[in-house]
């Protein structure tokens, strides 16, 4: 599974990356974690507004950080579970 943050870098893109991280360790997933921090790459997902997750390319949140237990439960629908 590819999870993505797509941010400049900011306090909320961190915490995102912090709380997407955590979910998927919670879960056991086999997972690699990526940050898209290039302006034009973001706007490629047609993302507005930071920071934004996508998994295995689709984006999933937009603008806020969720909870652990939020993104645990996309995750799990993401792999069909």
């Amino acid at each position: 599974m590819k999870i993505q943050i797509l941010g400049t870098g900011c306090p909320k893109c961190k915490r995102l990356a912090e709380v997407a991280d955590a979910a998927a360790k919670e879960l056991g997933l086999d997972y690699e974690l990526e940050k898209v921090t290039d302006i034009n790459q973001i706007m490629a997902f047609g993302v507005m507004m930071t920071p934004a997750l996508a998994v295995d390319g689709t984006v999933k949140i937009v603008g806020k950080v969720p909870p652990v237990e939020d993104v645990k439960k996309l995750l799990n629908a993401a792999r069909g579970k």
